[in-house]
């Protein structure tokens, strides 16, 4: 299985508000120990680390409570720059320590990730001093729950690990500062409902915002600030400016449920940075197939619309999965695309309600098209339905270099012999 870089722990650590109270030093870690994102650590300092979350692993449900107790106890003034509730932050806690160990021994992807990582946290108001902060509150929560078993050398290799972590973050922020804001305002000028719980939202920038089709950007509302969520635009940049977002209010969601339902023309929304790789590689000349269900329909338009912007020639053979046919909420669009393209061709497949996304008519649609050794492919849409569609054409010969998904979903898929690195 590969575990790949997920932008849904970007708030993992990191307030979400600019005002900032907080009185550490300013040094990530004490100088001795710094040894900037060109450090490599040892084979033993790897194997410290893994072998340290192997022993906390069993309390890992109860972790990032004890780790926020131990932050506001510390910095009382950081509980006020988090959202009220964190049962959400709890989880992405959970998940950047494991995306940390799992790219410990990939220093080149470990700092790419964080470098991403560190831009998007520019809209929480991030500064140099708090990495310091958490950095102190995290080796002492690991050393916590690791007990006796918390050695020197282990915090020693873990003060590497985060170091690098730190500096990475903090060195694009600050170079990504000097090019553009840290949030864009947006102002919704369209919203159409689809049917229940599904809405086509459209939103202009008050600055110019930059992004290409495929990526996703994210998103705070003004009934729940300091929480942000992530969406993919559903059309690549437009002369106006605009950005169409298709959303589905989902149970328990409360930044979908608000868009869906509460929000209007007028309302004002802020954006953070764009991000993802899930974008056409343009140094490959291979031809593509997309495979997408539900609102997962909305960045592989995107990625065509963008296709067909840059003047790419290369074919595309696009699958559309959905349990119902008023699921096909872009198929109309996408099919009109298909008559002014030739090199774009369209297929959808609709099964019934007890199948996720069409997955079973869908696979059968794909399994029976290929061979598809030979191409690039881009997933987007429910886990299962990627998944499935990933191990059909992983056993049909492509390899894990090749795939590109979305961001929040990891992959099993068959791995022909390639190895691919997170990011795509």
């Amino acid at each position: 299985m590969m575990f790949r870089a997920n932008p849904s722990v970007d708030d993992a650590f990191m307030p979400e508000n600019p005002e900032n109270e907080w009185q550490p030093s300013p040094e990530p870690m004490p100088a001795a120990e710094r040894h900037g994102t060109d450090a490599v650590l040892s084979a033993h300092e790897i194997a410290l680390i893994r072998a340290s979350v192997t022993v906390v692993a069993p309390h890992v449900a109860e972790l990032p409570a004890y780790f926020y107790g131990v932050l506001f106890s510390r910095y009382p003034h950081a509980r006020d720059l988090f959202p009220p509730e964190m049962d959400v932050q709890h989880d992405r806690l959970v998940r950047a320590l494991l995306l940390i160990v799992d790219l410990v021994d990939d220093p080149k992807h470990l700092v790419r990730f964080c470098s991403d990582l560190g831009r998007d946290h520019r809209k929480f108001g991030t500064q140099s001093a708090h990495y310091a902060a958490v950095g102190e509150c995290l080796l002492a929560t690991l050393a916590h729950f690791a007990g006796p078993a918390w050695t020197e050398d282990i915090a020693t290799a873990w003060t590497r690990a985060y170091t690098a972590v730190a500096q990475a973050m903090d060195q694009a922020a600050a170079a990504d500062a000097a090019e553009r804001p840290a949030v864009w305002n947006a102002q919704i000028v369209h919203h159409r409902a689809y049917g229940p719980g599904l809405a086509e939202i459209t939103v202009r920038t008050d600055q110019p915002y930059a992004y290409t089709g495929g990526q996703f950007v994210s998103m705070e509302t003004p009934w729940w600030p300091k929480i942000w969520r992530y969406f993919s635009p559903a059309n690549a940049p437009r002369p106006d400016g605009t950005i169409t977002f298709h959303v589905r209010a989902v149970p328990g969601g409360r930044i979908s449920n608000a868009l869906v339902h509460q929000a209007s023309v007028g309302d004002v929304v802020r954006l953070g940075l764009a991000l993802g790789d899930m974008v056409l590689d343009p140094t490959s000349t291979r031809d593509v197939v997309c495979v997408a269900g539900g609102t997962g329909i909305a960045p592989i338009r995107a990625l065509v619309e963008q296709a067909a912007l840059d003047g790419v020639q290369r074919r595309m053979e696009l699958f559309v999965g959905a349990r119902t046919a008023n699921e096909l909420h872009g198929l109309d669009d996408l099919l009109h695309m298909s008559r002014q393209h030739r090199w774009l061709n369209v297929r959808a497949a609709v099964s019934d309600e007890d199948a996720p996304a069409g997955s079973s008519h869908l696979l059968r649609v794909l399994a029976e098209s290929g061979p598809w050794r030979h191409h690039d492919a881009y997933l987007s849409g429910p886990g299962p339905m990627m998944t499935a569609a990933g191990r059909l054409l992983g056993r049909g010969g492509v390899p894990l270099e090749r795939f590109y998904y979305d961001p929040f979903v990891q992959l099993d898929v068959p791995d022909p012999g390639a190895t691919a690195g997170p990011g795509h």
